[in-house]
C-alpha cells in the first residue's frame, strides 16, 4: 500500500470512529488506539502535503488564528420562532393553520429545543464548506474554522445527500462539560462562567481554533434548507440527517392531534431535567413540507412552527423605583429598577413592566417584593407580587401623565396599551434615538459613529435629525469632547461612504413604524423607489405580501406628514439611494403592474419561490391570501382546497404555472 492509499484508509477509519464515538455514542476502539492511528496520520500528511484534504479528522484539533469573522450572507433566512405558553396559544395555531389549508388532516412533529447559539452549515458535494452563525437571520459570521473543531460536526458525509443543501441547528455545552470547564476554571482562580448558552455561543468567536477544539462543545443538527433534498416531511428529514453523519437528537414524536403535542410537552416538563443539555421548550412543526410551503412565513417567523414554552425560572426580589423610558418613536415603557439578584445565569436589576395596564393588574407598588422571570429564559418580566411581603402603607402606583424628558402630556390613544409622548421634534430620546436608528448597522451602518456620538452631537446643536449628519464637517467634529482629528475625519468620511447604502436600507433607516428590516425589503422590491412608495394608497400597501393593516397605516401617516418628507427630499439631495439599483432592476419589467397574484399548491416547472420572484421582477405583487383584490391565483398541485373555494367565490381567475409563464 503506497503513502496515499495508507492516508486515505486511514482517514476512512478515523471518520468511521469518530461517527461511532461522538454521533452514535458507541465506540468500537479505545481512545489510546485512536490517538495512535491520529499521530499515525497526522505524521504521513506532514510528510505528504500534496495529499491535503479539508476534511481531514487532523484538523480537529485547530490551531487557526481569525482575527476578523467575515459578515456572510444566508442563502436562506434563518427565522425566528413564535412561542406558546399554554393550550389555547396552540389552539389558535391550529385555527391558523386550518384556515390557510383548509380543513386538512395535519399531523405535527415535536423536538425539543435546545437551548444553544444557533448555526448554519452549508455541505456541498458531502463536503462541510461553511458555518455561519445566525446573526440578524439575514447574514451571520463566518465560523467554519471554530465549528470544524467541533468533532459532532462531519466534516463529510456519507450515503445519498443532495449536492447542496443547508442544515441548521445548535451549538451546545453539555451540563456535565459546563461543569468541567468551571472546575477549572475556579481552580486557576477564574471567575466560573455564568450559563451553557452564552458560554457555547461565546466559543464560536474566539479568535484561535486550538482554544475552541479544548471545549466540549456538540452539535445538534434538526431542520434542512435547500431544493430538492429528496424528503417529504420533517420527521423524514430527521432520519435522513441522521443517516448522512449529523447528530440529530433522537427526542422526536410524530403526533396526530395537539392534544398529542400536549402530552409530549407535559412528559419532557418534568424529564428535561434528565436530559444532559439545557432545553427550554418544544418546538412543533407542521410535519409535511408542502404543507409548510403553504403556509409560509411572516416577517418574522414561519407560520407552520411554533415553540412552547416550558415555565420560566423564578426569583423574588424587592421593587426599589419605577422609571419611565421613552423609545424613538415616543412609547413610553414603564421599568422596575430592581434589588439585583441572580436569574438563569445572569444578574438583573431591571426589568420591563410594559404599560399602565399590567401594572393596575398586577396592583405593583414600589418597595413591593416582587417575583420575576425570564420570558423565554432571556428577557426579564414581573409576573407577580408577593402580597404576604407587602409593607404596610405603600402607596397604589400612579402612571405617569407627563414625559419624564421633556413634560410633555402623554397621550393613549384609544385601543393602545402604551402610552407615547407626543413631542416628536423637541423630545430629546425621540430625536437622537430616531438619529441612533439611523446610523444603526442593519440601517446606515456608519463608521466611526456610536450612539454616545450621536447624543453628544445632539447636545452640542450639530444636528437635529438624521438629514443633518450629511452636512457635519470635520472642523465641526474635531472641537468636542473625546474627538481627535483621526475620530473626526474617520466619522465624517463614514457619513459619506453611507450614501452608497442600497434603498431598503435606507429605507430601514427612516425609523417609520413598524417597518423592520424584512418589511423594508418587501416595500422596496415592490415599489422600486421612494417616490412611488410615498404615493402609495393603504390598500395598495395591503396587497403586498406580508404588509397588514398597521403597517399600511403607519406608511402612509410617515408621508403624510411634511416634516418627513422635507427630511426624505434633504437625503435625496444630499446622494443617499432611494431607488433599486441598476443590478436590482436588470432583468425587471412592468409587464405585470398593477395585478396581485397568490400562488399556492406545489409546482413542476418552478419552484415556488422562483415563481414568486417572477412576479415581483415583472411589476406584480404576491400576496398571501385571497381577496377580491386578488387578480389570479396560480394554483399547483395539492393546493389548500379553501384557497380554491375562496377564489371561485370571488370571482378570481385560476392559472397554472404554464399559463403565468406565458404571461412573461
Amino acid at each position: 500500500m503506497d503513502s496515499k492509499q495508507q492516508i486515505t484508509a486511514l482517514r476512512e477509519e478515523l471518520r468511521e470512529h469518530n461517527h461511532n464515538y461522538y454521533i452514535l455514542d458507541r465506540p468500537t476502539i479505545s481512545d489510546y488506539e485512536f490517538d495512535m492511528k491520529l499521530k499515525e496520520l497526522q505524521a504521513l500528511e506532514e510528510a505528504h502535503p500534496e495529499f491535503h484534504d479539508p476534511t481531514s479528522p487532523t484538523l480537529r484539533v485547530g490551531g487557526e488564528v481569525t482575527k476578523n469573522f467575515d459578515t456572510i450572507q444566508h442563502e436562506h433566512r434563518m427565522y425566528s420562532l413564535d412561542n406558546s405558553y399554554s393550550k389555547e396559544d396552540l389552539e389558535d395555531w391550529e385555527k391558523r393553520i386550518q384556515r390557510i389549508l383548509g380543513d386538512v388532516p395535519v399531523e405535527y412533529t415535536c423536538e425539543l429545543k435546545y437551548d444553544g447559539a444557533s448555526i448554519s452549515l452549508t455541505y456541498e458535494s458531502g463536503v462541510l464548506v461553511r458555518a455561519v452563525t445566525r446573526g440578524d437571520g439575514f447574514q451571520g459570521d463566518d465560523v467554519t474554522t471554530n465549528i470544524k473543531t467541533i468533532r459532532t460536526v462531519p466534516l463529510q458525509l456519507k450515503g445519498d445527500y443532495p449536492p447542496k443543501f443547508d442544515i441548521r441547528g445548535e451549538i451546545i455545552l453539555t451540563l456535565e462539560g459546563f461543569a468541567e470547564m468551571n472546575k477549572e476554571r475556579l481552580a486557576n482562580g477564574e471567575e466560573p462562567y455564568m450559563n451553557p448558552r452564552n458560554t457555547a455561543s461565546g466559543s464560536l468567536k474566539l479568535q484561535d481554533s486550538a482554544l475552541v477544539a479544548k471545549r466540549p462543545l456538540e452539535c445538534l443538527l434538526y431542520n434542512l434548507a435547500g431544493e430538492n433534498l429528496g424528503v417529504t416531511s420533517q420527521i423524514d428529514a430527521l432520519d435522513k440527517a441522521r443517516e448522512w453523519g449529523f447528530k440529530v437528537p433522537t427526542v422526536a414524536k410524530l403526533c396526530k392531534s395537539i392534544d398529542e403535542v400536549l402530552q409530549f410537552v407535559s412528559y419532557w416538563d418534568v424529564h428535561r431535567h434528565d436530559l444532559p443539555y439545557e432545553t427550554d421548550g418544544v418546538v412543533v412543526k407542521v410535519n409535511t413540507l408542502r404543507y409548510q410551503d403553504e403556509l409560509g412565513y411572516t416577517s418574522k417567523a414561519p407560520r407552520w412552527a411554533m415553540a412552547y414554552k416550558f415555565k420560566a425560572e423564578q426569583v423574588s426580589t424587592v421593587l426599589h423605583k419605577i422609571t419611565y423610558q421613552v423609545g424613538r418613536t415616543g412609547a413610553i415603557t414603564p421599568v422596575a429598577n430592581l434589588e439585583p439578584v441572580l436569574l438563569a445565569g445572569t444578574t438583573v436589576k431591571r426589568a420591563s413592566l410594559h404599560n399602565a395596564d399590567q401594572i393596575e393588574k398586577l396592583d405593583i407598588r414600589e418597595g413591593d417584593t416582587v417575583f420575576v422571570e425570564k420570558g423565554g429564559e432571556i428577557i426579564p418580566k414581573i409576573i407577580a407580587v408577593d402580597f404576604t411581603q407587602r409593607a404596610a402603607g405603600l402607596t397604589p402606583t400612579q402612571y405617569a401623565t407627563h414625559c419624564p424628558e421633556c413634560q410633555t402630556p402623554l397621550l393613549r390613544k384609544p385601543g393602545e396599551a402604551q402610552h407615547f409622548c407626543p413631542n416628536e421634534t423637541g423630545c430629546p430620546p425621540q430625536i437622537t434615538g430616531r438619529i441612533q436608528h439611523f446610523i444603526s448597522r442593519k440601517a446606515m451602518d456608519i463608521e466611526g459613529m456610536g450612539s454616545e456620538t450621536v447624543e453628544l452631537l445632539f447636545k452640542e446643536g450639530l444636528i437635529g435629525n438624521y438629514a443633518d449628519l450629511y452636512t457635519l464637517t470635520k472642523e465641526q467634529v474635531v472641537p468636542l469632547e473625546r474627538m481627535a482629528e483621526k475620530s473626526a475625519e474617520n466619522l465624517v468620511n463614514g457619513v459619506a461612504a453611507s450614501k452608497a447604502i442600497p434603498f431598503e436600507r435606507v429605507l430601514f433607516g427612516l425609523g417609520i413604524r413598524y417597518v423592520g428590516e424584512t418589511v423594508a425589503k418587501k416595500l422596496a422590491k415592490a415599489y422600486k423607489n421612494i417616490d412611488a412608495l410615498q404615493q402609495a394608497s393603504e390598500d395598495e400597501l395591503v396587497a403586498v405580501d406580508e404588509i397588514g393593516q398597521r403597517i399600511a397605516e403607519s406608511v402612509v401617516q410617515f408621508f403624510a406628514e411634511p416634516k418627513n418628507v422635507e427630511i426624505v427630499e434633504r437625503l435625496k439631495s444630499y446622494g443617499l439611494q432611494f431607488s433599486l439599483s441598476e443590478e436590482q432592476l436588470e432583468g425587471q419589467t412592468d409587464k405585470l403592474k398593477g395585478q396581485t397574484f397568490v400562488v399556492s399548491g406545489v409546482f413542476e416547472n418552478i419552484s415556488r419561490n422562483e415563481l414568486k420572484k417572477l412576479i415581483e421582477d415583472n411589476g406584480g405583487k404576491v400576496g398571501s391570501s385571497i381577496s377580491s383584490k386578488t387578480s389570479f391565483l396560480v394554483a399547483g398541485a395539492n393546493m389548500g382546497p379553501s384557497k380554491k373555494t375562496k377564489a371561485e367565490t370571488l370571482g378570481v381567475p385560476i392559472i397554472s404555472d404554464e399559463d403565468y409563464l406565458k404571461k412573461v
